[in-house]
């Protein structure tokens, strides 16, 4: 994967260290809304968890084990995005700060990177949400994606969740 993409008004780069402060604001400042779906922002975000994720998505990026891209809008974080390595395939999860919701910044961001996981090589790729997250659930409906399957996900669960996903896929063309 390249470290930095441009798609329609908003560019993917990859997460860098100096990203901490802003990431922490972001997170922060979006707490109801991140929290209620995401495990790792349920009980707040710190500057600490900020500096782990970095580490770790440093890690994995040079592994090839993730591709994980902070979504910037004017700049600014909007949100998260970013690919996972499954046996053949790849998965796409995401997250989006409250104020920059209902603008189709996440499905216009999973469609470059479903794109570019196809050009380089990858057979298919899932989105995974919970059955109650109506809206990320749009997302691969929007994009041509089928819904495969549901899985229990073990706990502990964020507020907001059922603890059951819904998996969507999407073969290479």
């Amino acid at each position: 994967m390249k470290e930095t993409y441009t798609g329609d008004g908003f560019t993917l780069a990859r997460w860098q260290f100096a990203d901490a402060p802003e990431l922490t604001a972001t997170v922060a400042g979006s707490l109801d809304h991140i929290g209620a779906w995401m495990i790792w922002a349920a009980d707040g975000y710190t500057a600490e968890n900020s500096a782990e994720f970095l580490q770790r998505t440093r890690k994995n990026w040079d592994s090839g084990e993730t591709h994980d891209f902070a979504l910037r809008v004017d700049g600014s974080i909007a949100g998260g995005i970013g690919t996972m390595t499954r046996v053949g395939g790849v998965e796409i999860g995401y997250w989006l700060a409250r104020e920059f919701t209902g603008r189709g910044l996440i499905t216009r961001a999973a469609r470059l990177l479903t794109k570019e996981a196809f050009r380089l090589g990858a057979g298919y790729v899932e989105i995974k949400h919970d059955e109650l997250n109506v809206r990320s659930g749009a997302v691969p409906a929007r994009l041509g994606f089928t819904k495969v399957r549901e899985e229990r996900v073990e706990e502990p669960l964020a507020p907001s969740c059922k603890g059951i996903n819904h998996v969507w896929r999407l073969e290479k063309p």
